[in-house]
């Protein structure tokens, strides 16, 4: 009986594997034109999620991770995406700052779960600083 339900269990890890998972990249709108300092935290903590640049990591590529993965890209960048910058409405981008930095002193942003898998993604002191100056908050 054991045999069985661990052939089961295996050819169901090994069936989800090809279940197609959105992975892509698309081109970027109208990049974020702000100062290097800046662009480096952004690139270092937010852009996996909120730009059409995400390096997609070897756990993104393995079934049932990755589906949690692709949806965790597919939401933050529906909810704010670097990579369109200049597409947000010039009247919107103090309300867009606004919500940044809310996320950010609530250390609801970067993820806690992307946080342990990405330590280099921690915000420091001096990230939040210079997010907080940039941001208005």
């Amino acid at each position: 009986m054991f045999k069985k339900i661990l052939i089961g269990v295996v050819s169901l890890v090994i069936a989800i594997q090809f279940i197609p998972v959105d992975r892509s990249n698309p081109s970027a709108g109208g990049e974020l034109m702000e100062s290097t300092e800046l662009k480096t935290i952004l690139k270092r903590s937010c852009y996996d999620c909120h730009s059409n640049e995400t390096i997609w990591p070897w756990y993104s590529y393995v079934a049932p991770v990755s589906w949690l993965v692709a949806d965790d890209v597919k939401e933050g960048r529906e909810h704010l995406n670097f990579s369109d910058w200049q597409n947000i409405e010039h009247r919107k981008i103090g309300k867009v700052k606004n919500e940044i930095w809310e996320e950010v002193s609530e250390e609801a942003m970067p993820l806690w779960q992307y946080r342990i898998l990405h330590p280099e993604a921690k915000l420091s002191e001096r990230d939040k600083q210079i997010l907080r100056d940039w941001t208005g908050g």
